[in-house]
């Protein structure tokens, strides 16, 4: 097991280290609906230490990496309603992790989901020459 998890750690930190700034944000959005994933199962499976740290690590990607990477100085009414819908997510996310309510962890998850999926729509790879 230590080595898969090391492998995937020296992949992650390459992707990290080779990605321009769209996808660093895609990367963080794949982390957190990953952290969030987990979380579900682990809910399902009334493991509840495992359960924390997945939303603990969710919430900090959204809150320092998703929020904090918003240019709000630019970025006008989007980057607000970002922000926004960030805090709501970590607020409620904190909710899951108490009541362990897999129906609002689900529509947190679709929520993210599709915040990612137009993300990844407007990518460079996607873009017409």
């Amino acid at each position: 097991m230590y080595g898969t998890q090391a492998y995937a750690n020296v992949g992650m930190e390459s992707s990290v280290m080779s990605a321009g700034s769209h996808k660093l944000i895609t990367l963080l959005f794949d982390g957190a609906l990953s952290a969030l994933a987990k979380a579900d199962i682990y809910i399902q499976q009334g493991n509840i230490a495992a359960k924390g740290k997945n939303l603990t690590h969710a919430i900090n990607i959204i809150n320092n990496g998703l929020r904090v990477g918003l240019d709000m100085e630019h970025g006008g009414e989007l980057s607000q309603n970002l922000a926004n819908l960030y805090d709501y997510f970590c607020r409620e996310l904190v909710h899951v992790n108490r009541e362990n309510n897999l129906a609002l962890l689900r529509q947190i998850r679709q929520l993210l989901g599709e915040i990612a999926d137009a993300w990844k729509a407007i990518g460079p790879e996607n873009a017409k020459p």
